[in-house]
């Protein structure tokens, strides 16, 4: 025991120097973070407290716990898809949180390295799932379904390096919405991306602009650009990171890292350029190379289509046809998307820059196939809403503006004006649940009236419902409205319709 503290001990010593160390140096906050988690961490290991252990108390790294508030906003949110997805005739499915290990082996290209792996259990290689899309294309496999649209919201887990206050976690929620089937080109893909400018417009997030590719073209690109078709998907993975740097460092990676050769990355670089609208896909038709190539002339006219089906939809001013998009999974086959939150534009910007992507999703038709014993594909199409970099924007929304947020939604408070009412309040509260009337009432025998309309003003109750013995005797009930402090009798008998007409349930 001596020996397992004083090692402790050392280790604890080691630490708070590197903290020190760090915080000289002025390192990044969340690296501090993390050694200052791992100190204390070292501190609660070594010491007890009147015999009792000591341990730390943390959320595991890239994960956080989510109060009332937060869980208000949430839902609030997860109500708002949902019923857009159900709007569009999606059924719902679930799968299970892990999956074997070898059905998500190899459908990730260079991020398969952030899957979670779990230990050996029962002779069973697991992994948890890295997102909805995989498991999706299994499940219809496994059950030979060839045809549905479902909507499934549910955690995943990457080993990422999370990135808190941009929403960006260990843990987090995907909300998926997918058309499997054999139908004509470019209709299901239109509606994916119509769905998309519903949810964003609903939930009043800002300006935002949906960016569409397909990797068709991209392929395309790469093959006139001289990429060997050996290292498309490589190179794919690094074109998809000019989101977030510059070409200039894209260039330098697929050049110095994947030795692309310099005259190849420079027609890439001329390329990725390039973002427009219907008058870009026509530009591209008359390309002298791309428009000789059978799989960018294919992706360009199934992209003509597209556009021709979004101005119906009256959504085109929304979408940026962009060949710098290229989103790095590798099971996408046809029509890749991606919507990113504009910042205001000032004075001096051309354009307005971008601040993230909320959404993204495309086509991929050979992933069913890969599960299927005899390679059987199901064209499929979808898009998945990013729900925590959403919650993450409006929940510093709300704190900006300071904007009050209800955690219940309890339309009335059962109150009493005198004392010795608790089995009449217990009464009238039973008959306000068995109507269907959301309520509450203080766990007090004798609470004090100021008490019980103060408690409705901090939890935004609307109504609260007073009976004394005048009330009683009369068979009246006493209806305020909290926010104009207006009093009305209401005979008891009418008391729910009355709640429900002014707090607006059918």
């Amino acid at each position: 025991m001596a020996t397992e503290a004083a090692g402790l001990a050392e280790a604890l010593r080691l630490q708070a120097d590197m903290v020190r160390r760090l915080k000289q140096e002025q390192a990044g906050t969340e690296e501090v973070a993390e050694q200052v988690a791992k100190l204390l961490e070292l501190k609660g290991r070594l010491g007890v407290d009147d015999g009792r252990p000591r341990f730390l108390l943390k959320t595991p790294k890239g994960t956080r716990d989510y109060g009332p508030k937060q869980m208000a906003i949430r839902e609030r949110v997860f109500s708002t898809i949902i019923s857009c997805f159900k709007r569009h005739g999606a059924e719902v499915i679930d799968t299970p949180v892990f999956e074997l290990k070898e059905t998500l082996t190899g459908k990730y290209g260079e991020d398969s390295k952030l899957i979670y792996d779990l230990k050996d259990q029962g002779g069973e290689l697991l992994s948890l799932r890295y997102d909805l899309t995989v498991p999706f294309a299994r499940y219809l496999a496994m059950n030979k379904i060839t045809n549905i649209k479902r909507y499934h919201i549910a955690k995943v887990y990457r080993r990422d390096n999370p990135a808190m206050t941009r929403g960006r976690y260990r843990e987090f929620y995907q909300c998926d919405f997918d058309i499997a089937g054999q139908f004509d080109p470019m209709i299901p893909d239109a509606e994916c991306l119509k769905i998309v400018y519903e949810i964003l417009s609903a939930l009043q997030l800002g300006d935002f602009l949906i960016k569409v590719n397909d990797r068709r073209i991209l392929d395309g690109m790469f093959a006139v650009c001289g990429v060997p078709d050996s290292k498309f998907r490589t190179i794919c993975s690094s074109v998809d990171k000019l989101d977030k740097v510059m070409w200039e460092d894209v260039r330098s990676e697929i050049v110095g890292e994947k030795e692309l050769s310099t005259e190849a990355a420079d027609c890439i670089g001329e390329y990725v350029r390039l973002h427009g609208g219907l008058d870009l896909v026509e530009q591209l038709l008359q390309d002298p190379e791309l428009s000789q190539n059978k799989l960018a002339r294919e992706g360009l006219g199934d992209m003509k289509l597209l556009f021709e089906y979004l101005m119906l939809f009256g959504i085109a001013d929304k979408i940026s046809f962009d060949l710098s998009l290229a989103r790095g999974l590798d099971y996408y086959t046809g029509v890749i998307y991606e919507a990113v939150l504009l910042q205001q534009q000032n004075d001096r910007e051309e354009e307005p820059a971008t601040v993230g992507s909320v959404a993204g999703g495309g086509r991929y038709d050979g992933l069913v196939g890969m599960f299927d014993p005899k390679g059987k594909k199901v064209p499929c199409v979808g898009v998945s809403i990013g729900i925590e970099r959403i919650f993450s924007i409006l929940e510093q929304k709300m704190e900006a503006s300071k904007e009050k947020i209800r955690t219940t939604d309890t339309q009335v408070l059962v109150a009493s004006a005198q004392k010795k009412l608790l089995e009449e309040r217990l009464k009238l509260i039973s008959e306000l649940w068995d109507s269907g009337i959301k309520a509450e009432v203080l766990y007090k025998k004798n609470p004090k009236l100021l008490n019980q309309l103060q408690y409705c003003e901090d939890t935004g109750i609307p109504l609260v419902a007073i009976i004394g013995e005048q009330e009683l005797k009369d068979g009246v009930v006493k209806l305020r409205d909290v926010a104009t402090r207006e009093e009305v009798d209401i005979r008891r008998e009418n008391l729910v319709e009355e709640i429900k007409k002014r707090t607006c349930q059918p």
